[in-house]
């Protein structure tokens, strides 16, 4: 992972008394006996530890599952060349996935995602997961170990179009690896400018997630609600906020996904090898059941 500038593993040290240096030697040995997995970094072992709160055994679950989830779903983790994929360039003139600067009162980052351009044919679902993902590992690289995130969806300019554009399991993957791959500490999942069909995307999503996620999940109909979980200052200028315009954030952030260009296309080589795993290969199946039975969304 050279090709990106990541925080050292002894900045990572200094700053988190409960980081053990025999806890990372415990994982490099088990991963030494992990031929399917790809070669992985002190700091991404610290990553994966801390945001399964230092104990081994979650830790190396995730770990495992963070590879295989990104060798087995190739629609969100292959062809992730911001410059290179058509239908990565398409889908960031629709929706926005913002990290924004600063930290809430108990330490905590968060993204916000919003679509901007409202046309419900323009959305591709799995396109926008997509690139939600690349934003999501990249910021969590290279900003290094949080307290935790927070996700914000902006549900303005959604219509009920939109609903027939989503996919049961791309739904379904994209929480399992939310959930369970994912080397971060999620503490709230709030949705802001809630629609009047918001319980029809509920009632796609809550299959997928588990009681705790359940548990952090807050719909907010408008942002003075919202404010009273984040502040208002760490928030766009378009919510109210003072961190800036959406519109300059996002040209940013799409900036910084073209300039490390080489670390997506890199990473891309870093998968599981089915036929080293000790025990039985997995396949997408095994991780996800028959995904015909997802395939279609029929709206009354």
């Amino acid at each position: 992972m050279a090709l990106i500038k990541l925080p050292t593993v002894e900045e990572q040290m200094a700053k988190d008394s409960e980081l053990k240096e025999s806890d990372l030697q415990t994982l490099r040995d088990w991963c030494k006996k992990q031929p399917h997995l790809p070669e992985i970094s002190d700091y991404e072992l610290i990553l994966f530890l801390h945001s399964n709160y230092y104990r081994l055994e979650p830790t190396k679950t995730t770990i495992d599952a963070f590879f295989t989830v990104k060798t087995h779903v190739p629609e969100f983790f292959r062809n992730r060349d911001p410059l290179g994929c058509k239908e990565l360039r398409e889908i960031s003139k629709v929706v926005y996935c913002i990290p924004l600067r600063g930290t809430t009162p108990d330490g905590y980052k968060v993204i916000l995602a919003k679509i901007h351009d409202c046309e419900p044919s323009h959305y591709v679902f799995v396109d926008a997961v997509k690139l939600f993902c690349m934003i999501m590992e990249l910021w969590i690289y290279t900003s290094g170990v949080s307290s935790g995130h927070i996700i914000v969806v902006d549900m303005e300019g959604a219509v009920f179009g939109h609903v027939a554009r989503l996919n049961p399991m791309t739904m379904k993957k994209y929480f399992y690896y939310l959930q369970e791959a994912l080397p971060v500490r999620l503490k709230a999942f709030h949705f802001v400018n809630t629609v009047p069909f918001m319980d029809l995307i509920l009632n796609m999503m809550k299959p997928f997630m588990k009681k705790e996620l359940l548990d952090m999940l807050f719909l907010h109909t408008n942002v003075e609600s919202l404010s009273k979980k984040i502040p208002i200052d760490l928030l766009t200028n378009d919510l109210g906020g003072k961190i800036g315009s959406e519109k300059d954030l996002w040209a940013a952030e799409l900036q910084k996904l073209e300039e490390h260009r080489a670390w997506f296309q890199e990473d891309e080589t870093r998968r599981v090898n089915e036929s080293l795993r000790p025990g039985k290969a997995k396949n997408v199946t095994d991780i996800f059941g028959v995904e015909g039975s997802f395939k279609k969304l029929d709206i009354d």
